[in-house]
């Protein structure tokens, strides 16, 4: 069992991405059913810039309240160092990634050791480096759990209904908006090696980039209203979501869908009278459904891009290159 301290990049406050500090702390200890990891990457991730502003957009009665000081961050690769009693598997020198007890606040991510729920994991696929591993987790699983499973019966805390991916195959036309990020590059992947036939929407420096992983068609929003482009989808994946996101509707087939990544505004009634569905979900974390996603990561089926990395103790200039925005995958911190 690892003893002593390690580095870890912690909130005291919130605000921007200078509150972010590194400091030395005690190295965690895996409690039940949960092993210690060697953090050799960790993924940058919408959430962990949410958390260290305070979440400013959520409304007071259901804003989380975290306890400061707080390692932020849920996504990581690396080796496991130690495991806890119960736990067979992962084992100690297994290399894994995951996505931490999400969509809790307590991943702990950013820091040089992590104790993790060994439910979380899955081993890292052959050939895939840690910061390639270390990009995967919550983007993956995210457009794993929007299109091809949701994985889990938790209560949706975005609609009344569960979330139910539409089935995707030859002849299944699926737009997806904010397709160079995260989310949108793995998406597009996804529903490609489902024989869907794939539109992508980014701005035009994206093009080559986003052909090359697979996209039927490539719409410059800069330069063209996808919204008059496009027309009888069965599916849009929204992955920008906001005020802007009801303009998809009017591409859609009756009987076609409206999945927004983000929170969205769109007029209900425009929803009924076009015969169409709107639906969202909240991404948790599942080593199962990760250790599926990683047989297309072994294989080259899917791949992750790689916007930037910066070390460890530079995770503010990651925060700072989040928002300058128009990323083409995803960032990653290394820790050495």
């Amino acid at each position: 069992m690892a003893t002593g301290t390690m580095r870890a990049v912690r909130l005291h406050g919130f605000g921007g991405p200078e509150v972010l500090r590194e400091d030395v702390v005690p190295i965690p200890v895996p409690g039940p059913g949960e092993v210690l990891v060697r953090v050799r990457a960790v993924g940058v991730n919408p959430p962990d810039w949410y958390v260290r502003e305070g979440f400013p957009d959520v409304p007071p009665e259901v804003m989380p309240r975290p306890e400061l000081p707080l390692i932020p961050g849920t996504d990581v690769a690396g080796e496991v160092v130690a495991v806890a009693d119960d736990v067979e598997h992962p084992a100690i020198g297994d290399e894994v990634f995951g996505m931490l007890r999400f969509p809790g606040l307590d991943g702990h991510a950013y820091a040089e050791y992590v104790a993790a729920p060994a439910a979380d994991l899955a081993r890292t696929p052959a050939g895939l480096d840690h910061e390639h591993a270390a990009g995967a987790p919550m983007a993956g699983l995210t457009a794993w759990q929007f299109l091809i499973a949701l994985g889990h019966d938790a209560a949706n805390p975005f609609q009344a209904f569960p979330h139910r991916p539409v089935p995707l195959h030859a002849g299944t036309r699926v737009l997806v908006n904010g397709a160079a990020g995260g989310v949108g590059h793995l998406a597009l992947q996804l529903a490609r090696w489902r024989g869907a036939h794939v539109t992508a929407v980014a701005s035009g420096p994206h093009a080559p980039f986003l052909r090359d992983l697979g996209a039927d068609e490539v719409i410059d929003y800069t330069t063209t209203r996808p919204e008059e482009a496009v027309h009888d989808l069965d599916l849009v994946l929204d992955t920008v979501g906001g005020p802007a996101s009801g303009r998809w509707l009017r591409t859609l087939k009756p009987g076609g869908a409206l999945f927004p990544v983000y929170l969205a505004e769109y007029d209900p009634e425009e929803v009924a009278a076009r015969g169409v569905t709107t639906s969202t979900a909240q991404v948790r974390s599942d080593g199962t459904q990760l250790a599926q996603l990683g047989t297309l990561l072994r294989d080259g089926t899917v791949r992750v891009a790689i916007d930037s990395t910066y070390p460890l103790a530079d995770a503010a200039k990651a925060h700072d290159r989040a928002a300058r925005g128009h990323l083409r995958g995803k960032i990653v911190l290394t820790v050495d």
